[in-house]
């Protein structure tokens, strides 16, 4: 019987065999899921609930755990943590049904992650690398990109077989509309699941989102499949978890969050990995995006991930300001183990570049102070600018890698070397045509790769770009 109800929790007595996660059938037709077990009473969450739940309504174990509906039906659609739709169409059919909280793949299950996701990102495909089966973290302030990043991996992954599935954990429904529709407009819903708790829903259905979407990537993993899941974002679920916590009367720690915060969301990016063949060979790729106040990287959650994660892509707020976009300060994001993964043809060129980046970057600074320069010096800074307008990208304009490696040859060559930045854009042009017009593999000769990109430089007038 219930005894107290309010604030999406609800407390019922004369339940001994509870356990946690089960779910309760009150007799009202709400629903709820054993959260904490007491000596006398159970706190449980509501996953449902009617006008009619008051105190003194009925409660019945359902023998059941918290399930949603998976297979090739949802995608396409947006549904709630329960698998509900939330598009105005039909709910999928032909599907079956697995638990929210499964257990992560054993480690005999696993393999080494050795294959490359490509998030058409520039700076992130050649200098911070993503492998399929990695857990990537995407961390920021407040409106640096952090979304559209992980939208544009998604559109990426357009006929490539990568099945997607973004999970957004209370944000409001003008950010839920927005994603939905640049999805259905490049053409990236086709081959996505939205899964979608809104700020306004109850805290259970908030809680269970990012676990929810994670089944529903697991079922095409054991499949055999690639996947790629993206929870945004994390830091609003542990405030979801925080809120349902002290409700239900548990002790507070650091920050006020519960003592097993690290926990909650170890057990969920434990489930991303790569599956070796006698499991099925497929992989589940997890970009987490969290968001940090006035940069603070060592607050409590923000550490907590970074330290569960593979890596992290830090956007900067003063990048964004400046109009560098994407706003990504490659001094402060790494990819532990994406390197490994990475297209042995892309990463001999890119450790070239990476330290003339970082070495213009530090250099730069003398230029504020107006400081006499060594021609060298300025020879570098001249190259760095070149090579800070290579990196700058529009958003939902993902690039293919064949792309990533004639301007890395170009610019490695020094076949860019006296252009201007106001010269970049046009030349750039020019490369991704050939890329996409040239017919090369990354498999190709240095050589075929280098004559490819020599034309695409020179079949302009001289290769100065001011013929456009």
């Amino acid at each position: 019987m219930v005894v107290a109800v309010g604030d999406g929790v609800a407390w019922i007595r004369c339940l001994p065999s509870a356990a946690l996660d089960d779910v309760i059938a009150l007799e009202d037709g709400s629903r709820a899921l054993v959260f904490h077990l007491g000596k006398e009473l159970v706190g449980a969450i509501l996953l449902k609930q009617t006008d009619r739940l008051t105190a003194g309504t009925g409660a019945l174990l359902s023998g059941a755990r918290p399930t949603v509906p998976v297979g090739d039906p949802l995608l396409g659609r947006v549904v709630d943590p329960l698998g509900h739709p939330l598009d105005g169409l039909p709910a999928p059919v032909n599907c079956t049904r697995r638990e929210i909280f499964g257990p992560s793949p054993s480690i005999l299950a696993r393999t080494f992650v050795n294959a490359p996701l490509y998030s058409g990102t520039t700076m992130i495909d050649t200098m911070i690398p993503i492998g399929k089966g990695q857990r990537q973290l995407i961390i920021g302030g407040s409106s640096t990109g952090k979304s559209s990043l992980a939208l544009d991996a998604i559109i990426s992954q357009h006929g490539s077989g990568v099945h997607c599935i973004y999970v957004l954990i209370g944000q409001k429904r003008s950010k839920a509309v927005n994603i939905v529709e640049t999805l259905r407009t490049t053409g990236a819903l086709a081959h996505t699941s939205v899964v979608v708790a809104e700020a306004f829903e109850l805290p259970g259905l908030k809680y269970l989102a990012p676990f929810a979407g994670c089944a529903i990537a697991e079922e095409w993993m054991k499949q055999g499949k690639d996947t790629l899941i993206v929870y945004d974002d994390l830091s609003l679920h542990a405030q979801t978890y925080r809120e349902i916590s002290l409700l239900l009367r548990r002790p507070p720690g650091r920050e006020a969050y519960p003592g097993d915060i690290f926990y909650l969301h170890a057990r969920l990016l434990e489930r991303s990995t790569v599956l070796d063949a006698s499991h099925g060979g497929g992989s589940m790729t997890a970009l987490p995006i969290i968001e940090i106040q006035q940069g603070e990287l060592a607050a409590y959650i923000p550490t907590n991930l970074i330290s569960i994660t593979d890596g992290q892509i830090y956007l900067d707020q003063e990048l964004f300001a400046a109009g560098f976009l994407p706003a990504i300060d490659i001094t402060r994001s790494v990819s532990r183990i994406g390197g490994k993964a990475q297209h042995q043809r892309v990463k001999e060129d890119v450790g070239r570049m990476k330290l003339d980046y970082l070495q213009f970057l530090e250099l730069e600074v003398f230029t504020r102070f107006g400081a006499r320069l060594e021609a060298s010096v300025e020879a570098r800074i001249r190259r760095g600018k070149v090579l800070r307008e290579l990196l700058r990208q529009e958003r939902r304009a993902p690039l293919p890698v064949e792309y990533q490696l004639t301007w890395l040859i170009a610019f490695n060559e020094g076949l860019l070397d006296g252009k201007t930045p106001e010269e970049i854009p046009y030349l750039m042009k020019r490369l991704r045509a050939a890329a996409k017009e040239g017919g090369c593999a990354l498999e190709s000769s240095r050589e075929r790769w280098r004559e490819l990109v020599m034309e695409a430089l020179a079949d302009h007038g001289g290769a100065d770009g001011r013929a456009a």
